[in-house]
């Protein structure tokens, strides 16, 4: 009669290992051999699991060795649970080396507007397919926020903008501001290939989230700019200024991809202003799926 005085205990790994190489041979010496332990520590331990289970697992004689009933519908579901912990193993320590896990990343519509967020995205990919990415269109100022709180992981930004303490960026693209205007506007039948800042003084400004465009055009042409409206969004920016509000000063890139109508861009004329996306991200970050896109991000950046 099989011990039933350890039932209440719970079997270990080595106890579900021993009975399963006696399964797989039917042979207790062969499967010591193959376990790496005498005979006796191994019967010791299918005795252990027996009694925890409180019922045998195999019928022995002096000649042969068999499974039992109960053994035969336990070694069926020990098997799926040792490979089911085996891959809970593997799956840890390829998290851990960054293989897999997943991002959340907060981006500028601009970033996109002017591929970097899908460049960086299609090569982090491509390198890691075992990290998912969940990507999300926030207001700017929010982003680095939402970063050092921990409740993104990247950011895809616009400078210049105040980053807190322990967040660090890497420049991914140089690009320049033009000027948005309607199409029937004064401005854009204005002839030449570009308009100085000062042509601009009295026009009504349409201003994105990223405003540096419109404040170094205000300083260049020596005034204040006129200010009706903040709408936010690119698209909100554009969508006024063909509907006649005003005029914004927005990134060249939205010249190729943003053809919306009653809009026409022009080229300011003197020096270019400069219009950069940056990728921000916390210096000290430790998530190792987050590390691996940081080492991409700084390798891109540029000087």
């Amino acid at each position: 009669m099989v011990n039933t005085e350890h039932t209440e205990k719970q079997m270990e790994l080595r106890h579900f290992r021993c009975v399963l190489a006696v399964a797989n041979s039917l042979h207790f010496a062969r499967a010591a051999t193959e376990l790496g332990i005498s005979p006796p520590a191994l019967t010791k331990q299918v005795q252990e699991a027996e009694a925890l289970l409180g019922t045998r697992l195999f019928q022995r004689s002096k000649r042969s060795v068999a499974l039992t009933a109960a053994g035969d519908l336990f070694v069926l579901e020990a098997r799926r649970a040792l490979a089911q912990l085996e891959q809970a193993q593997e799956v840890a320590r390829r998290a851990g080396r960054g293989e897999l896990g997943r991002l959340e990343i907060g981006y500028i519509a601009s970033a996109a507007y002017s591929g970097v967020l899908q460049t960086q995205f299609s090569r982090f990919r491509a390198a890691h397919p075992g990290i998912h990415i969940s990507a999300r269109e926030y207001a700017m100022e929010l982003l680095p926020d939402l970063l050092d709180q921990g409740r993104l992981d990247l950011a895809f930004v616009r400078p210049p903008l105040h980053l807190p303490e322990g967040l660090d960026s890497v420049v991914l693209l140089r690009d320049r501001f033009v000027l948005a205007v309607h199409a029937d506007s004064v401005l854009a039948q204005l002839p030449g290939a570009s308009i100085a800042p000062t042509v601009l003084a009295q026009s009504a400004f349409i201003v994105p989230e990223q405003e540096w465009g419109t404040v170094e055009v205000s300083r260049r042409g020596g005034f204040t700019a006129q200010v009706v409206s903040r709408p936010g969004s690119l698209v909100a920016v554009l969508t006024e200024v063909s509907l006649g509000a005003g005029c914004a000063i927005v990134p060249h890139s939205l010249m190729a991809t943003v053809n919306m109508p009653g809009v026409t861009y022009r080229e300011l004329a003197g020096p270019l202003i400069s219009s950069e996306i940056a990728a921000a991200f916390r210096r000290h970050e430790q998530a190792p799926a987050a590390r691996l896109f940081i080492t991409q991000l700084r390798a891109a950046g540029l000087p």
